[in-house]
């Protein structure tokens, strides 16, 4: 399953809702990316959710590798 590392956001569930309000079953799940981020001077491969990285960079705690 895909689990983001850094922050633990995981799948979550829900409905489908159509036009005549009937409700099936529905799983929301994460965007997650392995990435190669460079953390206190090393390479670390992490997979994480693409809204962590970007509040990550925003915050200047981590730079992309590439």
């Amino acid at each position: 399953m895909a689990v983001c590392e850094i922050s633990g956001k995981g799948k979550m569930y829900g409905h489908n809702v159509s036009f005549s309000q009937r409700k099936t079953r529905k799983v929301f799940k994460p965007n997650i990316q392995k990435k190669t981020l460079i953390i206190d001077g090393r390479k670390v491969k992490v997979n994480a959710a693409t809204s962590t990285l970007r509040t990550l960079k925003k915050k200047g705690l981590i730079k992309s590798a590439k």
